[in-house]
């Protein structure tokens, strides 16, 4: 192999001023917010005329305390350098109808709700968010123009000159605002000197030898390693040696983990994890799933409860067997339940064997065919979301005997069972719903499902109740 070193001299620019004053910033960012709820608080209520009274002073106090401890959840005081503004946004706005829930919950619960000016908590709690917002918007500019001007930058070697290493290089080269400058690659499988990038002057800078006689003289700000897992020797010697650098050091995954379901990694017990199929609800997450649930679940039945009624009545009365069909699917952890629906067929399959219903199914009654196509059939289910066997949002639960057909067909057919099953979902509302009498069609429905548990958030799920209203519930 050729060993011919090149210079690194010309190609790397001046260190960034941000690396030595990011815990500064940071620091700057949680007073910043803190000033923005006390602030904002303090002059609605000047403009209301209330008073500086003691209960705006809990207010702010406790949403300042819970804001900060939320965002430090959600990950708003570490680097957001090479995430979306808007996920950004997103992010505080969320924080922020955390802090309320919580907030309203204590009001509620000591009868406070007397001792506060009604508009101006309403315009506290609109403009909160947007201050924060356009505070956290405006830093990020300022940023973002300082690193294409090479204030704000951050020198960046990449060990691994083949995938995922080259899929990373691009990124940051398409992304100049992110302020990463690729000083080249650093491989001991590919020729000093080459081009693996097509179109891109970035040349392998030498072997990872070179690499760390380069990282201990302070040459780079961070290092990203992108080698193959079959190389563990080679990144657990090169990790132990970077230890010893002031360097930043980053391990990509590469692309049979990135393909791997909901990788994250985590600690146990100080040790290092990554989770490479895990529910994305942990403790909190969990709670505003479920706080969600509840609550929507509560409002949906107090306002369906008469139609509900009747339709058990007109079922009782146009055919013979019981007004609610209960049938064993799996739930969360592949656990059985039990899933209400009203019936719409003259049998009550819930054997091992469960034939699906198709288009023209004679066993379909007349009502049980209006309701099914209304989706009208699946309201009781928000019992079972009350009951907390199910949630509004999340995969459709099948029969058990469907799940042991299709479970050693498809791949990745049980990690829909990694989160509670919902009446509507992902799939369903992009056209995935109903009957899936090929194996094709029921591997886009989990294609979609898996797609729903990698990216879950608060927002998905309104979005497919949104869309739900109008196209209709799950069906299966």
């Amino acid at each position: 192999m050729n060993t011919e070193r090149v210079n690194l001299a010309t190609n790397l620019p001046q260190s960034g001023f941000i690396r030595q004053h990011h815990s500064m910033l940071m620091a700057v960012h949680q007073l910043t917010d803190v000033l923005l709820i006390w602030g904002i608080l303090a002059l609605f209520v000047s403009l209301g005329d209330y008073g500086w009274a003691v209960c705006y002073q809990i207010a702010a106090f406790l949403s300042s305390i819970c804001y900060h401890i939320f965002a430090h959840k959600n990950g708003l005081y570490f680097s957001w350098r090479g995430q979306s503004l808007f996920t950004e946004v997103r992010t505080v706005i969320t924080t922020w109808l955390v802090v309320l829930g919580a907030l309203l919950t204590v009001v509620f619960v000591f009868e406070l709700n007397e001792s506060y000016g009604g508009g101006v908590m309403i315009a506290w709690a609109l403009a909160v968010p947007v201050a924060i917002s356009f505070y956290r918007v405006s830093a990020r500019i300022v940023l973002r123009e300082m690193r294409r001007t090479g204030v704000n930058t951050r020198r960046v070697a990449i060990v691994g000159a083949k995938e995922p290493g080259l899929t990373l290089a691009r990124s940051i080269l398409q992304s100049a605002w992110m302020g990463l400058d690729v000083a080249g690659f650093f491989d001991n499988r590919v020729i000093v000197g080459a081009k693996p990038l097509d179109g891109e002057d970035l040349q392998v800078l030498g072997d990872i030898e070179f690499l760390k006689a380069q990282a201990r003289a302070g040459e780079f700000d961070d290092i990203y390693i992108a080698l193959p897992m079959r190389e563990e020797e080679t990144i657990k010697d090169l990790v132990e040696y970077l230890a010893n650098s002031s360097c930043c050091v980053h391990i990509v995954p590469d692309v049979f983990t990135f393909k791997m379901l909901n990788a994250r990694s985590r600690e146990i017990g100080g040790l290092p994890v990554v989770s490479v199929y895990d529910t994305p609800f942990d403790s909190f997450d969990a709670l505003i799933k479920r706080l969600e649930d509840v609550v929507l679940s509560s409002i949906i039945l107090c306002l369906i409860a008469v139609p509900m009624l009747f339709i058990a009545a007109a079922v009782k009365w146009t055919s013979k067997g019981p007004a609610i069909f209960k049938q064993r699917r799996y739930g969360i952890n592949g656990e059985e339940i039990m899933v209400w629906k009203f019936r719409s067929m003259t049998t009550c399959d819930n054997g091992d064997v469960v034939v699906q219903a198709t288009k023209g199914d004679l066993r379909i009654t007349k009502l049980g065919a209006f309701l099914r196509k209304t989706s009208l059939d699946e309201l009781p289910q928000f019992i079972n979301v009350l009951q907390g066997k199910m949630s509004i949002v999340g995969p459709r639960p099948h029969a058990v005997a469907h799940n042991e057909l299709y479970r050693d067909k498809i791949s990745g057919y049980m990690q829909r069972h990694l989160v509670k099953p919902g009446i509507t979902g992902w799939a369903q509302v992009n056209g995935w719903r109903g009957e899936t009498d090929t194996i094709e069609k029921m591997e886009k429905r989990i294609e979609f499902d898996l797609f729903y548990i990698r990216n879950w958030s608060i927002w998905m799920d309104l979005r497919v109740i949104l869309l739900t209203c109008f196209r209709g519930f799950g069906g299966a």
